[in-house]
């Protein structure tokens, strides 16, 4: 019983989505009903579009109803009653929607590009349905405001470029970015990259910087919109263009009082700038005693798994990373995240004190907050941007290890799995929106 309960609950449940399961499960009976796969593609070709035709309008209303459920819910929210909603009821993992998913037509536009319904031996599919709710929630936030989104925020690594690469000068996400910036909009970064020194923010976003203090459409006020949240939510950097102009120190943060690199284009806000109201109460008592236990678990992760790694503590972080010519396999990353969150969430300081422990892909980190309070501590900089007119991009949205997950607190999400994904978002956004 308890390996049975261990290997279909602790060890696979953390690496699905319910929703995303549940719609998934929901296609499965029209899609085995009308599916027809043992006809050949070049026979009756009259009867297997008029088969396809059944099959997207089957979709289509599956769809309908559960956009339905949806405002259901969101109305439930708004009404203080979340769970008496019947999507509850049905999916009990369901979060907060801060716009409505126009599904159907989601559905409808994905289904031109990914001919989903005119599939006849792949049913559909968990990437199928993320792209689906990523065009709806885009429809979302369109058709709710007339301006559509104010601020975009991005995960870095697989969001914007590849994992443990830089954001280089061919990189053709940044197009679309100072597009976003040209249209007014407020752009933030918001990495698990937990740096104190402008300089290595500069050094990964090198590309996407230079394009902007070298751009000639944007205006000051427009480069300003760009600002980097690092650690999670522990360090905020804004763009700056006079730092490639002017010597002066004073806007490095006390941490990096000796980096002189001037031509970083980020200048530090001190934490008092820009923190939530509810972060000024975090004691650094706490703080520390949460750190403390992260790396005791960790070191002891690392004993146990024999892992061939080095621990890492840093201001608000700590964390383990592979020696030179190693590499952690996937259950091993996955294990020690288990571990220590589920450490940590039994301790009296994990109730007081938000922290998020996630896979890096090939190490692990624990810091203190995670990206809702990242998300919101961008929304708050930029004068109180609400959530529903805030897109929080990344590729991590499974509910352990994954450090995007909680920004759907914050705000609505995008799920992409790579940055080629990040692009035909952005450049979907745009479509949409009728440019």
């Amino acid at each position: 019983m308890t390996t049975r309960y261990r290997v279909e609950y602790a060890l696979k449940s953390h690496r699905r989505d319910q929703l995303i399961e549940w719609i998934k499960g929901l296609l499965a009976v029209p899609f085995v009903l009308h599916s027809q796969p043992t006809a050949v593609y070049q026979e009756h070709s009259a009867q297997l579009s008029a088969v396809a035709e059944g099959t997207h309008q089957r979709y289509a209303d599956i769809f309908l109803d559960v956009e339905n459920l949806i405002l259901d819910h969101i109305n439930h929210t708004r009404s203080q009653n979340p769970g008496k909603s019947k999507l509850k009821l049905l999916v009990p993992t369901v979060g907060t929607f801060f716009t409505p998913l126009y599904l159907e037509d989601a559905f409808k536009y994905q289904d031109r590009r990914r001919c989903i319904s005119r599939r006849r031996f792949v049913a559909p599919s968990f990437n199928d349905v993320r792209l689906i709710l990523n065009t709806a929630q885009l429809l979302g936030i369109i058709r709710s405001f007339p301006s559509s989104v104010e601020l975009i925020t991005f995960d870095g690594d697989l969001t914007l470029y590849d994992d443990g690469e830089n954001l280089t000068e061919d990189n053709p996400v940044i197009p679309r970015i100072t597009r976003l910036l040209s249209q007014g909009r407020k752009v933030g970064i918001v990495t698990a990259a937990g740096y104190t020194e402008a300089s290595k923010y500069y050094a990964r976003l090198k590309g996407l910087l230079d394009a902007i203090h070298s751009s000639t459409l944007l205006t000051e006020s427009q480069k300003n919109g760009l600002i980097v949240m690092g650690g999670e939510s522990n360090f905020l950097f804004r763009y700056d263009d006079s730092r490639s102009q002017s010597s002066s120190s004073s806007s490095l943060s006390p941490d990096s009082a000796g980096d002189n690199d001037n031509n970083s284009k980020l200048a530090y806000v001190p934490r008092k700038e820009w923190l939530l109201d509810e972060m000024k109460i975090w004691r650094e008592d706490d703080i520390k005693e949460l750190l403390d236990i992260a790396e005791s678990v960790l070191r002891a992760c690392v004993s146990n798994l024999n892992l061939a790694v080095a621990v890492l503590r840093k201001d608000r972080a700590v964390g383990i990373y592979p020696l030179a010519g190693s590499k952690l396999h996937r259950e091993q990353l996955e294990e020690t995240v288990l571990v220590v969150q589920n450490t940590i969430e039994r301790s009296s300081v994990g109730s007081r004190l938000p922290f998020c422990a996630f896979n890096g892909g090939n190490d692990v980190f624990v810091d203190i907050g995670d990206k809702s309070w990242g998300v919101r501590a961008c929304q708050q900089y930029f004068g109180g941007i609400d959530p529903a007119r805030t897109l929080h991009i990344g590729d991590q949205f499974l509910s352990a290890g994954a450090n995007d997950f909680k920004a759907r607190r914050a705000s609505t999400t995008a799920w992409i799995s790579s940055p080629a994904e990040t692009v035909q978002l952005l450049d979907e956004l745009h479509e949409l929106e009728g440019h």
